[in-house]
């Protein structure tokens, strides 16, 4: 290599940079666009070195696959599903507005949705978090706790537990291999 070929060095020094941007990033798009990155760079590095077939492999599978079955992934996993009562927990109810309204925001700061997901009774509220189709659910009790929220992923119900104030929802964890043995 003679000094016109300086770029080489730089291009070289931005693989363990990106890399250490990958591992330390918090936001996970943010991770998997800094992982495009890598990527492109790998690849740029070994066609410049005379491996167009690794580079061509690195730029289809390793970046543009694994990226979008990575942002699949990750855009799926970042979900948290509400079950709610079809009746009696409208979105129309100012209480249960801002509860909703509280949860979205909590969920947001770890990059993640929440979604409602309504039924018809109890019952079938209760057999969808058995059946792992729903986190949590949402339920009215009396008038001085409008609302039960039972979350069964021990790690959202510490989230929740850590900002919500009592006043609105009581929390509770429900261990689902609990509600399994009940309904059997």
């Amino acid at each position: 290599m003679n000094d016109s070929d300086s770029y080489i060095y730089i291009l070289t020094a931005l693989l363990p940079l990106s890399a250490c941007m990958v591992v330390f990033q918090v936001n996970p798009y943010h991770a998997l666009a800094v992982r495009g990155i890598l990527g492109a760079v790998a690849a740029t590095i070994y066609a410049i070195f005379g491996a167009p077939d690794v580079a061509l492999t690195e730029a289809l599978v390793g970046t543009m696959l694994a990226i979008t079955l990575y942002a699949i992934a990750v855009r799926s996993s970042l979900v948290m599903r509400l079950g709610v009562l079809k009746n009696g927990e409208g979105e129309a109810n100012n209480d249960f507005g801002q509860l909703i309204n509280r949860l979205k925001t909590i969920f947001s700061k770890y990059y993640m949705r929440l979604e409602l997901v309504s039924y018809e009774d109890t019952q079938t509220l209760q057999q969808a978090l058995t059946d792992k189709e729903v986190h949590a659910t949402c339920t009215r009790t009396d008038e001085r706790q409008p609302y039960q929220t039972a979350i069964a992923v021990k790690r959202i119900y510490d989230i929740v537990q850590a900002e919500v104030p009592s006043p609105e929802t009581t929390l509770t964890y429900v261990d689902r291999s609990d509600l399994g043995d009940k309904h059997k």
